[in-house]
């Protein structure tokens, strides 16, 4: 496992590829109260860059460029929350995103397992651990635990979009996928508002 350190945002050396697997860790989970603490990207190479974002907003030109731009695609895992959580932080719109977890919610229907760990080890074999998922993401030095933790979050993510497209195409459920994933954006934004979807949705 290979990753790199840096603060406030990706250095301009960091050559910026087509896709991007992204996933953040916050001091909690209530989009209104917890900071963002860290942001893990990673460009499907093998390679996670792990960004520690400090308590005051700073600039984070290369961040913003990729989280805005439409012609990258953004990969999540439960994307609806990281979205939340980095549009409201660097205040922009973020399009062009897939998530992991809607895709195997619609392509895995035989199952009800749909977290990163289980998708990992069903289709790469590969055991990743969660001890550090409720630890303290806030503090001055993240743990070698810590860190490791946070780049497996992101390293497997290009790999799971491409057993679970060829599953969704199978299954011939790429066009709904697509939908939801575009609608993700719309969605988050609804959650930082303080809008309950299913009242919105509901009879």
């Amino acid at each position: 496992m290979k990753y790199f350190l840096h603060e406030n945002d990706l250095p301009d050396s960091v050559p910026i590829g087509q896709s991007v697997a992204i996933d953040t860790e916050t001091m909690g989970l209530n989009l209104i109260r917890d900071r963002l603490c860290l942001i893990q990207i990673c460009f499907g190479n093998e390679e996670a860059h792990l960004v520690r974002i400090n308590s005051s907003k700073k600039p984070a030109p290369n961040i913003s460029t990729i989280l805005t731009d439409k012609k990258i695609l953004k990969i999540f895992h439960f994307g609806r929350f990281d979205i939340a959580v980095l549009s409201k932080h660097f205040e922009c719109s973020i399009a062009n995103v897939y998530c992991t977890k809607i895709a195997s919610k619609l392509a895995r229907t035989s199952s009800d397992q749909h977290g990163l760990k289980h998708l990992v080890k069903e289709f790469l074999s590969i055991e990743i651990h969660k001890f550090e998922q409720t630890s303290d993401w806030g503090k001055k030095e993240l743990t070698e635990s810590q860190l490791k933790y946070a780049a497996s979050d992101v390293l497997y993510l290009h790999q799971l979009k491409n057993n679970l497209d060829e599953l969704l195409i199978r299954e011939k459920r790429m066009g709904i996928a697509n939908s939801l994933f575009n609608f993700l954006p719309l969605l988050a934004s609804l959650d930082l508002e303080g809008w309950d979807p299913s009242n919105i949705f509901s009879h």
